[in-house]
């Protein structure tokens, strides 16, 4: 609550936070979890931020939850969970970060398309995924650089930018562009050097005018009639 008033006396429209993980534990389907287990946690983790909500609310800023693993919100249906238990809350909004939906294997693209009108806060950041025969997803213990998933920094992994800034272009999405450093082998400094340049070179001016404009013309019922055959 005193973050969503520092938020407001610094100008801010978004701020970032985490879900907290009460389910997280019992992510994977086995052992089976009883019976309610999901609901109670989402029921309870949805009444603690009930209130923080209302004062982020009524200081104008929006809470942008961060779909990360290791939080109970991890992905857009654990985000639906959360939503309909704080009643469709208009701050409750996302931090997209698409490297954690590379590595979880999710439509990041696609994603934007579901929830483009949640998304209030961006973070961007490179990730790569490489299954072998010995690790998958969950990565078998290994060290940072060792992991099929790891973070990289911008434009060494394999999440696909341009289309990303395409998309939250084509729906208007206003926020900052957030450089985040993640890379399991590239130093910090590189990675601000290459990664601030990178951001910038993928900002989109979106046109305000169709490319066929020159070709307008004002509407004329009986041409297209004609045009159609329909006299």
């Amino acid at each position: 609550m005193q973050a969503a008033r520092a938020s407001a006396r610094l100008g801010l429209v978004a701020h970032a936070t985490f879900s907290g993980a009460l389910a997280w534990p019992y992510i994977y389907p086995w052992p089976q979890r009883p019976p309610g287990l999901i609901e109670t946690a989402f029921d309870a983790l949805a009444a603690r931020w009930q209130p923080i909500l209302e004062a982020f609310d009524a200081s104008g800023v929006d809470l942008c939850f961060e779909i990360h693993p290791g939080e109970d919100l991890h992905d857009g249906a654990s985000f639906e969970l959360f939503l309909a238990r704080v009643g469709n809350h208009p701050r409750c909004k996302i931090l997209y970060d698409p490297s954690h939906f590379l590595l979880q294997q999710l439509d990041y693209l696609g994603f934007i398309d579901v929830y483009h009108d949640r998304i209030g806060a961006f973070h961007v950041k490179d990730a790569e995924f490489n299954p072998t025969e010995r690790q998958g997803v969950y990565g078998g213990y290994q060290s940072g650089v060792e992991r099929a998933g790891r973070f990289r920094s911008l434009g060494d992994g394999q999440v696909n930018f341009p289309r990303i800034f395409s998309k939250l272009a084509q729906y208007g999405f206003s926020g900052w562009a957030v450089l985040e450093w993640e890379c399991a082998i590239k130093s910090a400094e590189q990675g601000a050097r290459e990664g601030a340049p990178f951001i910038r070179d993928h900002m989109i001016e979106v046109t305000d005018k169709a490319f066929d404009d020159f070709a307008a013309s004002a509407t004329d019922a009986a041409a297209n009639r004609r045009m159609l055959g329909l006299d």
